[in-house]
């Protein structure tokens, strides 16, 4: 049985829906109150949901992914599938979710390079063309070396690229990803062109630490996430997060702006999206789904200790973040050369 408390402001009847079928109630009233959804059986979501993740699994998106749809089918009283799309650098994956139907079951993760291939002219795809639900998640970098390296510390690595500019190299990523792109800005606040520690591209952060452990790149900038595994191994050493804060699964390791260097970086961050066009009904639907999701002990418990940052944001304000992070990229981009001309 489902149980629905009436108060006296709608948006406060949906809040306190409980039981199963809590969702099917709150898509009901959302009918009720001027949506145009289809009512009994067909009534949404009626069946399996398909969730496209645009990298390989085991990446940090496919596992923040996984993490968040075990909880969201719960909400949401239907299966979410998890359907990797990779290829393109991205490409594939937001190209999939972009030409599937508008109907609101296949939802799927626009990461950061949404915000970054279209000024390359890799795509024409832009966050424009999704409908952003909410972002649930940034994944800040990390700077880590093999564990016999010679610098304990940033500023020793510092050190090094200046007496012998050139010599170290890093890895990460493709040119110009999101990991590049934290390597220049970081080289940058720290004085030093980007010149000073040149880019080996790789398919990814897993491809980057293969280079790091074999002695191929010196140093590599990815998500802590990304490169804990190792850390924890003691192959690698984490020598500061990119983040605001310290990260809870690394509480050790300091930050760049605890060392005097004025960076920080979202790094690789997974906004929950539709296709453009989605209907406002089962658009703020999804919306309470997550959000009811994202508060869910278990969530925020499994998410932290794989060193995620958290961070909820809907509505105008995900926008917002969209925007932000696209005229950020573009500029930074264009400053490295990276962009068309």
């Amino acid at each position: 049985m489902c149980a629905l408390t009436t108060l006296h402001h709608p948006g406060a009847v949906v809040e306190r829906i409980s039981g199963r079928h809590h969702l099917l109630w709150a898509g009901l009233l959302l009918i009720f109150l001027g949506g145009c959804e289809p009512t009994g059986q067909n009534a949404y979501p009626s069946g399996p949901i398909t969730f496209i993740v645009p990298s390989n699994p085991g990446s940090s998106t496919d596992t923040a992914s996984r993490t968040l749809t075990a909880v969201l089918q719960d909400e949401l009283g239907q299966p979410v599938n998890v359907s990797n799309r990779t290829g393109g650098g991205g490409i594939a994956g937001h190209l999939a979710l972009r030409r599937a139907p508008p109907d609101g079951y296949t939802l799927g993760a626009i990461t950061v390079e949404i915000t970054m291939m279209h000024w390359t002219g890799l795509t024409s795809l832009e966050y424009t063309n999704y409908t952003p639900l909410a972002l649930v998640t940034t994944n800040p970098g990390a700077i880590t070396v093999r564990s016999d390296a010679p610098w304990q510390t940033v500023n020793e690595l510092l050190a090094a690229i200046k007496e012998t500019p050139g010599a170290i190299m890093a890895s990460g990523s493709s040119h110009g990803g999101i990991w590049d792109l934290c390597r220049i800005e970081f080289l940058e606040a720290a004085g030093l062109p980007e010149s000073g520690m040149p880019w080996i591209p790789s398919q990814g952060a897993a491809s980057a630490l293969k280079k790091l452990l074999a002695g191929d790149v010196n140093v590599v900038t990815a998500a802590l996430t990304e490169t804990n595994a190792l850390r924890k191994t003691g192959q690698v050493r984490t020598l500061a997060v990119m983040a605001e804060q310290r990260l809870p699964m690394a509480p050790d390791v300091q930050t760049l702006k605890e060392l005097g260097i004025d960076y920080v970086s979202d790094g690789d961050w997974m906004v929950v999206a539709a296709p453009e066009h989605l209907p406002e009904t089962r658009a703020q639907l999804l919306r309470i789904a997550l959000r009811r999701a994202f508060t869910r002990q278990d969530f925020k418990e499994s998410m932290q200790t794989a060193g995620y940052q958290l961070r909820y944001l809907t509505g105008s304000a995900v926008e917002v973040f969209l925007e932000d992070q696209d005229n950020t990229n573009g500029l930074l981009m264009d400053r490295a050369g990276l962009t068309l001309q």
